[in-house]
């Protein structure tokens, strides 16, 4: 089992994926919520099962599997059926992303979470020995998302809203990387972060 569990979050195009591959590039493990999320609701998942009950058949692609990008547009779209969505998902992907991280026995392992101050933080994931906010002005995800996703401000804009507050995700942190900037400072935000937990050691209080 490994030893330390540090759960990273931010809000939307604040640079979390960016960070895990740079916490990955170091050796540092990293389970990922949203690649677990993607098994927990995988066609013939009992998961999936409870998607189609709530939401119907219209929930899936032709194929079978979830279609992703008309549940986005449904959830953004009302709240009540975001939050029964979440209620599925979440615990299913708190379950799965715990017994995964119990297989691991490295010193540190990053636990990313992008809705962790949504669902609760450490209320929700006691096991968490410290919690990471990488952290973007609300003007720098909008232009982010409209470049990523072809998308306009209007959109960028609810997207950010339907999250929880930078306050709220501030709230939860332990540590902050910022990430307003070039992307090489968050490598070596990261890389700096890293060496204080590696020669502090991960079983004591830092």
């Amino acid at each position: 089992m490994a030893r330390w569990h540090v759960g990273l979050t931010g809000g939307i195009a604040s640079g979390k994926s960016a960070a895990t591959r740079a916490f990955e590039a170091l050796g540092v493990p990293v389970v990922d919520a949203d690649v677990v999320a993607r098994t927990v609701i995988e066609p013939g998942s009992p998961g999936l099962a409870q998607v189609v009950a709530s939401f119907g058949a219209d929930a899936l692609d032709a194929t079978g599997y979830l279609d992703r990008a008309a549940m986005r547009r449904r959830v953004f779209a009302d709240p009540a059926a975001r939050a029964a969505l979440d209620a599925i998902v979440h615990p299913l992907v708190r379950d799965a992303m715990r017994q995964q991280v119990d297989r691991l026995d490295d010193d540190i392992v990053v636990v990313a979470v992008p809705l962790l101050a949504e669902s609760g933080g450490r209320a929700t994931y006691p096991w968490l020995d410290r919690i990471v906010v990488i952290d973007a002005q609300r003007a720098t995800q909008r232009e982010r998302l409209m470049q990523r996703d072809g998308i306009d401000a209007a959109l960028a804009e609810a997207m950010i809203d339907a999250q929880a507050t930078r306050a709220q995700r501030l709230g939860i942190a332990d540590e902050v990387i910022v990430n307003d900037a070039d992307p090489a400072e968050l490598i070596a935000s990261v890389a700096c972060l890293h060496a204080r937990w590696t020669r502090t050691r991960p079983s004591h209080d830092l």
